[in-house]
């Protein structure tokens, strides 16, 4: 067993490619056009949104971009499975963070997924697929209560908090996640164009762009600066 390898959390967002770390993710595999599991569940299986996606990966440098069909009555666990398994990275697309959580603990795979890393699958993330291999994000009861948001768990493959291309609204979900969390957790914001590796241990290292951090204080949320 090799153990889980570092994940790797592209922020994306609109314009941005995070093109030369990726491609050095690709090359990290030492083989011509190594294969992809393609995960949609943030996004519901969204064919034009994976057709967008795969041309980015194949951009840099991966193969086949294979998906794991998890949407619909297409779903089939033990296929599923075999695509996750046989893929040299397994990828999380963008979309819906609360949404992709429940589909993946609807079809059972959140175990699986969590052994399929320890054993020494690379795992990747863009937008809310970055989100969704983190440790926890939030979510409200109802949009119109500020004081009805929640956390809920991620799948922690990357065991940080972490928003991604949020800098235009001042990381407002971030933050109030970082409210809901013990005193002193540290949170991490994405910019656009940004990427990080995370260590199992919870260390991370900018591979490209910049990335804001901030801690939760007894006074509130302070900026630890980019």
């Amino acid at each position: 067993m090799k153990g889980p390898p570092p994940v790797t959390l592209f922020a994306g967002g609109r314009g941005h490619s995070s093109g030369r770390a990726l491609a050095d993710l690709m090359a990290s595999s030492r083989k011509s056009g190594p294969s992809v599991a393609y995960v949609g569940a943030a996004s519901g299986d969204s064919a034009p949104f994976r057709w967008m996606m795969t041309r980015l990966l194949k951009a840099a440098g991966a193969g086949p971009v294979v998906l794991v069909p998890l949407a619909g009555t297409a779903f089939r666990a033990v296929e599923a499975e075999k695509v996750l398994s046989s893929g040299d990275f397994v990828y999380f697309s963008g979309g819906d963070v609360a949404a992709g959580m429940a589909l993946l603990e609807a079809r059972g795979l959140v175990s699986f997924l969590g052994r399929l890393h320890r054993q020494g699958k690379p795992f990747f993330g863009h937008s809310a697929g970055s989100i969704l291999l983190a440790r926890e994000w939030i979510r409200w009861r109802d949009s119109e209560d500020a004081a009805s948001a929640e956390r809920f768990p991620c799948l922690g493959l990357a065991p940080i908090l972490c928003d991604t291309h949020g800098e235009e609204d001042g990381w407002e979900e971030l933050e109030a996640l970082l409210r809901l969390e013990p005193e002193g957790a540290v949170g991490y914001g994405l910019r656009s164009g940004s990427a990080v590796s995370v260590t199992p241990d919870g260390g991370v290292e900018i591979l490209e762009g910049r990335v804001d951090r901030f801690v939760g204080t007894p006074s509130g949320i302070r900026s630890l600066g980019g």
